[in-house]
């Protein structure tokens, strides 16, 4: 079945860089690509608007900048050439960001969404701006990949998990975890930071039910001990080459309970690497 995949973009160096990472990403896979630019202005509003890449507007009123945007946009990625197992669209829509990219999900049934981890307004010593923090944090229908700046594309062979193996996983929300892994026979190195010296017996089984789940994919556990958290996924990041790190975004979950304190604080690893949020679809 074909991917339908989300890229949002604001025109910057980091959404450019964004755009190219899921390209390559999927580059030996059918999917379809929408191209999401978010815009307010003052005086008047229209809906969200989509047309082909190779085809024909579908409006009349043109958003600002939008159009040139998405002309050098496809320009610079030369989507055409890329693979003929992708098709492309772009869309601009007069909405928040959180509003345009809920609605896009609904009525084009997407899968991922991909975006870089800050945007053209954000500082340079910000590693996660605020839009990029709310999309992580609220789109809850699908996974979410954000991609840090200046991240080249390189294969994803180590895919970091870290989990408290306190809540029992689901097939469904590991479901692309498992497929980038396949997808580039990756391993994926389930990482627990030790917060007592054994695991109990809730514990075990989910450690037990996890390597159900992982049976078709390459994966080691690890454990680090006398380190917080935030620490302990830096450094092993660092230190086992991680290429990519995913996290289980739910209530009371282990994603939740690190985004209480500031992402930016959380997640600011000292390697960048990319950050696929997985969503728990109840």
């Amino acid at each position: 079945m074909d991917k339908r995949i989300l890229v949002l973009t604001d025109f910057s160096k980091n959404a450019l860089d964004a755009s190219k990472y899921a390209l390559e990403l999927y580059s030996e896979h059918k999917c379809t690509f929408y191209f999401l630019n978010t815009f307010r202005e003052v005086g008047y509003r229209i809906n969200s608007h989509i047309h082909n890449y190779a085809g024909e507007l579908s409006y009349d009123i043109k958003a600002p900048n939008t159009i040139e945007g998405f002309k050098n946009l496809m320009h610079t990625l030369d989507l055409q050439a890329k693979s003929p197992n992708h098709s492309y669209h772009t869309i601009s829509s007069h909405s928040s960001l959180l509003e345009g990219v809920n609605d896009t999900i609904v009525k084009h049934d997407i899968d991922i969404v991909v975006m870089g981890t800050k945007g053209s307004t954000s500082s340079r010593t910000v590693v996660f701006g605020m839009n990029s923090i709310n999309i992580m944090e609220n789109i809850t229908t699908c996974p979410v990949l954000a991609i840090p700046e200046d991240v080249d594309f390189m294969p994803p062979k180590q895919i970091a998990f870290p989990t408290d193996f306190k809540t029992p996983f689901k097939r469904r929300e590991l479901t692309y975890l498992i497929n980038i892994a396949q997808m580039h026979s990756a391993n994926i190195q389930v990482l627990h930071v030790k917060e007592s010296e054994t695991l109990n017996l809730l514990q075990l089984g989910n450690k037990k039910l996890l390597e159900t789940l992982f049976k078709d994919v390459e994966h080691t556990f690890h454990e680090l001990e006398k380190t917080s958290v935030h620490d302990g996924i830096n450094n092993f990041i660092d230190t086992h080459d991680s290429d990519m790190v995913a996290f289980i975004n739910q209530k009371r979950n282990f994603f939740n309970r690190l985004i209480s304190k500031p992402l930016t604080n959380v997640l600011g690893y000292r390697t960048p690497v990319p950050v696929l949020v997985l969503k728990n679809r109840i």
